[in-house]
C-alpha cells in the first residue's frame, strides 16, 4: 500500500528496424566565381542636421506629454484617496457623536 510503484519500460511493439548506416562522402570545394557585389534594393536613409533636430524635438515632446499624463493620473489617484479618507473620518465622527447622544 505504501510502496511506490515504479513504472516499467514497455517493450517495443511491431517490427523494429536496425539503425541506418551512414557512409561518409567526399567534400568537393568549389572555386568561388567572382560576382559583383549586390546592390541595395531600396535607398539608404540619410539624416540631415535638420532631420536630427526634428527627431530629437519630437522625442522630447513625446516624453514630456507621456510624463505629464502619468503625473496627472498619479495626482488624481492621490486626491481621490485623500478625499475618500476625509469622508470616512467625517462619517465616523457623525456616527460616534450620534451614539453619544443616546
Amino acid at each position: 500500500m505504501f510502496r511506490p510503484k515504479i513504472p516499467t519500460m514497455p517493450q517495443p511493439t511491431g517490427r523494429v528496424a536496425p539503425p541506418a548506416v551512414v557512409e561518409p562522402t567526399a567534400v568537393i570545394q568549389a572555386v568561388p566565381a567572382s560576382t559583383p557585389a549586390p546592390t541595395a534594393a531600396r535607398p539608404t536613409v540619410q539624416l540631415t542636421p535638420g532631420a536630427v533636430i526634428a527627431l530629437v524635438g519630437g522625442g522630447t515632446a513625446v516624453v514630456l506629454v507621456v510624463g505629464t499624463v502619468l503625473v496627472s493620473m498619479l495626482l488624481a489617484i492621490a486626491i481621490t484617496g485623500a478625499s475618500v479618507a476625509i469622508c470616512a473620518l467625517v462619517v465616523r465622527s457623525l456616527i460616534a457623536s450620534e451614539n453619544r447622544r443616546r
